[in-house]
């Protein structure tokens, strides 16, 4: 649902010096009262905690990197919320890398049911460094510090999937025959309006921008399963409401149970979905869906402002069996909208138990878990405006609030321990996902799409002057990343467009190679990379309702570079884990330059990404030591096929203007 934000990321108030990345051998390490910063590294990737989703039984073993025989000793300090109280943990060596540089250290907090937050003290005889989430630090920080939380699992095929958002009546016409016509039906006063693919989205005069029609169905989703699947490489589905209601966004509900049939049929719904599920025409794949339930429309029974059904809303009469589903200051025409919107009553979720609470997600029969049952069984919700949803005319963002989503939490994951539970919030949704008992994940505006839009376009994602240098955009990753658990990183909506922004290929002002860029780091950061439909071969589109253009056809092939950029990159990362749920380590950042290098790896794979944000080529040399590659070892680049030798630590190597590089190893 759009709603404004300008909403820009706080980043971390501890001093973070920038990397020195000489050769190791220029370091000379050693107990000389001076902890080499340049050697410190620790995430939550699968090298360094043993355990990233433990259960109240595990223990968790951290390792640390340092410079060999850099340092005398190192602690693991952390707070345990069981006895509210720091902790120690002296650290062991455990041993080195394979190119001699490096010394792991190792520790190991025992298990408990309690969350737990971490950071690291690290000691060369007289000096002292910390380090968290926000890096090196020579005074002890009071924030970023790493989490545990015990029994808090977030699902693996959102970690490793890529996500396709569809806006549906924008999308494909599967099905002429359900088209809504010009003047089939009007809301509040005003007709429907067909138009034809490809025109302007926008009314013509008389007519009103929400009731404007393509014919886009699901029946047109299911026929382009192949091109989602196999062209592109999608397997997450996303679906903008789908539910019966007025207007062509349906956010505004009319009846939760029944598809709108300008898009089928629960049957068609049902089908929909079993070909998503099945691997005979692609990878197998996920389906979620948009719960918009924070309101409702002012057409649906429950409410009925416009008299449309034999039972009483509650805008009719205060005997209404709904009455109390609503917050009245003056009935009928005062009530809580969501942000003012007179056709999105608000819905009121009282105290625990209430019969919203149960229609929407507690009964057997409930919303949330009628979609997640047989026939349709999808994978998962992405909760409509999520911060708002409350009790009493309230706004959410408050105890009540995270009550209710802890509560949908318990409901959703008693049908399905896997499905996914991503809540739309356009800033820090930490107090959301830190807890380990509400959203799986989040909208990412917050750590992506802005500091991208703004590294790579010079605009914020509402498309107005905002640049970001090399430095920086890193420093804005680094921080947003630290507001959150290993498990919710990972599973993060990264996305370059929504329904509710100005599209990516307007920001970029149509230069399809910032795209090309976009997707290069979309495809290899932390995160679920998120394709809003069209974003894959640049389509362009200012703010909501131009953002929600048709679907070209022309565009949407193999042929198109984009397209199989985007299809290559997705390939690239599927076979790669270190991609998906590797660590993150920066490797470069050259202002002058505006060049980007950073590493994924795990246990098996060691890759270098670089990118270069100039209008020029660049050659660059990139420090593959910090990633452990030794010398005389090859890199593979795989966009290029190129082959490179590890050489003094650094594999050199020369980008094109607005494109990258993946080194792999």
């Amino acid at each position: 649902m759009r709603f404004t934000r300008f909403l820009t990321c706080s980043l971390p108030l501890l001093l973070i010096l920038p990397l020195s990345f000489s050769p190791p051998v220029a370091k000379a390490a050693s107990n000389d009262n001076n902890v080499e910063w340049d050697g410190l590294f620790h995430d939550q990737g699968p090298l360094f905690d043993l355990a990233p989703e433990p259960t109240s039984t595990q223990s968790v073993t951290l390792k640390l990197r340092t410079f060999k025989g850099d340092i005398t000793s190192a602690n693991i300090k952390y707070w345990d919320t069981a006895d509210n109280a720091f902790h120690w943990i002296p650290m062991v060596w455990d041993s080195n890398d394979p190119t001699g540089t490096f010394d792991y250290w190792r520790g190991t907090i025992p298990a408990s049911s309690s969350i737990k937050y971490y950071r690291f003290q690290i000691n060369d005889g007289s000096s002292t460094v910390w380090y968290n989430a926000y890096g090196p630090s020579s005074s002890e920080p009071s924030s970023g510090d790493f989490f545990i939380i015990p029994d808090f699992k977030t699902p693996d095929w959102l970690k490793n999937g890529v996500m396709y958002q569809i806006f549906p009546d924008r999308f494909y016409n599967g099905n002429p025959s359900n088209d809504v016509q010009t003047g089939e039906y009007t809301y509040n006063g005003t007709p429907t309006e067909k138009k034809a693919w490809g025109s302007s989205v926008y009314a013509d005069p008389g007519y009103n921008n929400s009731l404007v029609f393509f014919g886009g169905d699901l029946e047109g989703i299911d026929q382009k399963l192949g091109y989602i699947k196999n062209t592109v490489g999608a397997n997450i589905l996303y679906l903008n409401p789908i539910f019966k209601a007025p207007t062509n966004h349906k956010y505004d509900t009319q009846d939760y149970m029944t598809v709108d049939p300008a898009f089928g049929t629960n049957s068609t719904l049902q089908t929909l979905a079993s070909h998503i599920h099945s691997s005979a025409n692609g990878p197998k794949g996920y389906l979620i869906l948009d719960g918009v339930f924070n309101h409702t429309g002012d057409s649906h029974p429950w409410f009925d402002k416009y008299n449309n059904f034999s039972t009483q809303g509650a805008y009719e009469s205060k005997s209404s069996p709904w009455f109390n589903y609503y917050t009245f200051t003056a009935w009928p025409n005062s009530y809580a909208s969501f942000l003012g919107f007179s056709s999105l009553p608000k819905l009121n979720y009282g105290q625990s138990g209430s019969a919203v609470r149960g229609i929407i997600y507690n009964n057997t029969d409930s919303i949330a878990k009628s979609y997640l049952n047989s026939p349709y069984s999808i994978d998962g919700w992405r909760l409509d405006a999520a911060q708002y949803v409350d009790a009493n005319g309230n706004n959410g963002s408050d105890a009540t609030n995270h009550q209710i989503w802890s509560e949908f939490r318990n409901a959703v994951k008693g049908v399905n321990r896997n499905a996914a539970i991503i809540g739309e919030y356009w800033g820090n949704a930490n107090p959301w996902t830190a807890q380990g008992n509400q959203w799986d994940a989040a909208t990412n505006f917050d750590g992506f799409t802005q500091p991208v839009s703004e590294w790579i376009t010079g605009k914020d994602y509402q498309n107005n002057p905002a640049s970001l240098s090399t430095s920086q955009f890193d420093s804005w990753l680094r921080g947003t990343r630290a507001n959150y658990p290993t498990n919710v990183q990972q599973s993060m909506m990264n996305f370059l467009s929504n329904h509710d922004i100005p599209r990516f290929g307007t920001r970029a002002e149509g230069d399809i190679w910032k795209t090309y860029l976009a997707l290069f780091f979309q495809m290899t950061y932390v995160g679920t990379p998120t394709i809003y439909y069209g974003d894959e071969y640049g389509m362009q589109g200012g703010a909501d309702p131009d953002n929600r253009r048709t679907f070209d056809w022309s565009q949407g092939t193999s042929s198109n570079s984009a397209v199989a950029l985007t299809r290559k990159l997705i390939s690239i990362r599927n076979e790669y884990p270190a991609l998906r749920t590797g660590s993150f380590m920066t490797l470069l950042t050259d202002d002058p330059n505006k060049i980007y290098a950073y590493g994924r790896f795990d246990a098996k794979n060691r890759i270098a990404v670089v990118l270069n944000n100039d209008t020029v080529s660049h050659t660059v040399t990139v420090p593959v030591w910090q990633l452990s590659m030794t010398n005389g070892s090859t890199v593979t680049d795989k966009i290029s096929g190129k082959t490179y030798t590890v050489q003094n630590g650094t594999v050199t190597i020369t980008i094109n203007g607005h494109y990258g590089a993946i080194l792999a190893q």
